[in-house]
């Protein structure tokens, strides 16, 4: 599996915002990002100027490309399915990566980043449907059953994931039971439950170049 190796923080300080890449650190004083006038990484004393327009859309794709750990070639091959589908392309594409496996296991508090996230079905600690599936990249369709496998129902992690989202309410698109530690993925979700602050169109208009 293909894996964003390298500080999470920096990609963090990169976009000048939270992407709450590194799970419970994005909670605490810890975070750099709460650190007053946090400079972007490379070298020291220097200051973003205004963007082009250019730089504006490709600081975009980039912010959503990092949120949901992908690859450039990944996220474009993401993009060009989406472009394939009926509907606008941005909330296709939204939609899309809201759908991959290691978003869902997130999503329901079973991993405390997507990057951990990630690291469970690798391990071949999530069930789909009663069967392994250790890619999470894989399209997780409206009815599917997500679980923990038996064995790794004890493992560390997964108990603090749990504790940590204890008092969140889960996305409307997911149900969770927390004690036989499944969820099912009842349906895509609508644009205006996934976050305002993502303006798909931006990346649309730079794959349109």
């Amino acid at each position: 599996m293909a894996d964003i190796r390298g500080p999470q923080c920096r990609q963090c300080r990169r976009e000048g915002e939270k992407l709450f890449l590194k799970g419970s650190k994005c909670f605490t004083a810890k975070c750099p990002i709460e650190k007053r006038n946090a400079a972007p990484p490379g070298q020291h004393n220097t200051r973003r100027g205004r963007l082009s327009d250019y730089g504006v859309m490709l600081r975009m794709k980039q912010k959503v490309r990092r949120i949901y750990g992908m690859f450039e070639r990944q996220f474009k091959r993401f993009y060009h399915e989406a472009t394939l589908k009926k509907g606008a392309t941005g909330v296709n594409l939204l939609q899309m990566l809201e759908a991959r496996l290691d978003s869902v296991v997130y999503r329901m508090g079973f991993g405390i980043s997507r990057r951990q996230a990630r690291q469970l079905i690798s391990h071949r600690s999530i069930m789909v449907n009663g069967k392994i599936v250790n890619i999470p990249a894989y399209s997780v369709q409206p009815g599917d059953v997500i679980a923990i496998k038996p064995k790794a129902t004890e493992q560390l992690r997964i108990k603090e994931a749990l504790a940590f989202f204890a008092n969140r309410a889960e996305p409307e698109w997911i149900t969770v039971d927390r004690d036989k530690l499944e969820g099912v993925f009842k349906r895509v979700p609508e644009r205006d439950e996934l976050p305002a602050d993502i303006s798909e169109q931006l990346i649309v208009e730079l794959y349109s170049k």
